[in-house]
């Protein structure tokens, strides 16, 4: 499931924000601006997806979407609620080729602005220059 969300999410970075950008697996101690979606799995399997982007990176969504050079704190946290609604969307979409994969999505929340120390099974960082958001996933 992390290769799909990690696929739309790149595709988001290669379509949408247009910049080069590269892929790790360092999950750093950094400030975020955090939201979370959950996903039921066709099998009745419940996941929860986290985006936790610096703000910096929030800010680049920010200008993207709304033109605006500098974005107020609750501008930052309504890009992440979008940004978790396109990336998990895009997703859903992506999975509907693979049955095992097809899940349907829920509402997205807003966790918090602080490190990333949300408790997952996987994840994946995406950066771009010295921006960068995490792509996490926790069954529950």
């Amino acid at each position: 499931m992390l290769d799909i969300l990690l696929m739309a999410l790149e595709n988001f970075c290669i379509h949408q924000m247009r910049v080069p950008y590269q892929i790790t697996s360092d999950v750093a101690q950094m400030r975020t601006v955090i939201a979370s979606i959950e996903i039921e799995l066709l099998d009745g399997k419940k996941q929860r997806v986290y985006l936790g982007a610096t703000l910096d990176f929030a800010q680049r969504v920010a200008t993207l979407l709304l033109e605006e050079e500098e974005s107020d704190e609750q501008t930052l946290v309504d890009m992440m609620l979008e940004t978790v609604n396109l990336i998990v969307g895009s997703a859903k979409v992506l999975a509907e080729n693979t049955p095992y994969f097809a899940f349907n999505i829920s509402t997205p929340n807003f966790e918090k602005i602080d490190i990333f120390d949300i408790m997952y099974d996987k994840a994946k960082v995406l950066k771009i220059q010295n921006d960068a958001i995490v792509l996490a996933i926790k069954e529950i």
